[in-house]
């Protein structure tokens, strides 16, 4: 993340109904970085949100998650997989509690492939909290100008809130 920088919200989308995905589209190359915010809850009990770049469903992505909820701890990885998660545990609840802030790192660079970090939390003591931190790539050089959020199964709550910002260089 370049030093100095500041936050511009580039797009907020707040779910009327439920719904199996999120895009974002057309995202200028004008920003170093990109920071996803999300709060959100899911219809499936111990369901995942991932995500995919550019429409790449590919065997492209490669991902590690640490996680724990104060009494136990595990990890995850994926590799030459055709998604890369966000959120590996999002709890089913009518409360919006799954809140994550994803990090994506030189996004419009066309010589590297893009890797982001997300940091996640579940706040609710009746549905299983926790914490994460996953670290994903995508392997592939060209810029990102799009993603879409998925729930591995299920949809994606009423009213969950996703906010991306770009990072540019103060």
């Amino acid at each position: 993340m370049a030093a100095g920088s500041t936050y511009t919200p580039i797009a907020t989308q707040t779910l009327g109904s439920a719904a199996a995905s999120v895009t974002f589209s057309s995202i200028s190359g004008a920003y170093t970085d990109l920071v996803l915010v999300t709060n959100m809850a899911i219809a499936t009990v111990n369901g995942s949100i991932y995500i995919r770049f550019n429409g790449d469903s590919g065997n492209n992505y490669s991902y590690t998650n640490l996680y724990g909820d104060g009494s136990t701890v595990g990890s995850v990885r994926g590799t030459n997989a055709n998604k890369t998660y966000i959120s590996w545990y999002v709890s089913r609840n009518t409360a919006l509690e799954a809140v994550s802030i994803t990090n994506i790192m030189n996004y419009s660079n066309a010589t590297t492939y893009k890797s982001f970090l997300s940091r996640g939390n579940r706040a609710s003591a009746s549905n299983s909290p926790g914490t994460e931190a996953i670290v994903g790539m995508w392997r592939n050089t060209a810029a990102i100008t799009s993603f879409v959020i998925t729930a591995d199964s299920g949809n994606i709550s009423t009213g969950s809130t996703f906010t991306l910002y770009g990072i540019a260089a103060a």
